[in-house]
């Protein structure tokens, strides 16, 4: 699978699908049926066609609980191994803020790290737009150097902040 999403499924693939669908609903609509109708299991289909269909629709509802309950839970698989909430939109067919209002708690934002060296700190922190860092040199200078600049890995970050500490080292008398 790549992060742009899963292209449609064949005919064929749709076929068994529905099919294992349907294997799969039959037991559930029935106990939900023989539950709601209270007739032995030879009649309970024998109703209404309002209520049958009712029955059957009850038992996709239970069938969509579970399938949006094991969706969060593979959202949440894919976050915890460094899935941004962009990659779960797309392979979704959604937005990056669509699939964090689906999926709130799917990824995961690793801590900021703390730096000091040369006699300065500096903080890198993680967003959305990959890493940034502020922090204050030995001789009292604030950064970042270059702004609010974003970098895409924690490393690239850390390697800037490290060169503005330097610069920023306090000089001995």
């Amino acid at each position: 699978m790549t992060s742009s999403g899963i292209s449609g499924i064949t005919p064929e693939e749709q076929a068994e699908l529905d099919k294992a669908l349907y294997d799969a609903l039959n037991p559930l609509a029935s106990a939900l049926r023989q539950r709601a109708s209270g007739l032995p299991e030879d009649r309970m289909w024998a109703a209404d066609p309002v209520d049958v269909a009712l029955s059957v629709l009850a038992a996709w509802k239970v069938v969509d609980a579970e399938v949006k309950r094991l969706t969060a839970i593979a959202a949440g698989t894919a976050g915890s191994y460094g899935a941004s909430y962009e990659q779960l939109g797309a392979v979704w067919g959604i937005t990056r803020q669509g699939a964090r209002k689906k999926w709130p708690d799917a990824v995961t934002r690793p801590a900021g790290v703390a730096l000091e060296l040369w006699g300065g700190t500096a903080e890198l922190t993680p967003s959305s737009g990959g890493w940034g860092w502020t922090g204050k040199g030995a001789d009292g200078a604030g950064g970042p150097a270059d702004g609010d600049e974003r970098y895409a890995t924690r490393e690239e970050a850390a390697a800037h902040a490290g060169a503005f500490l330097k610069e920023h080292a306090r000089t001995q008398p």
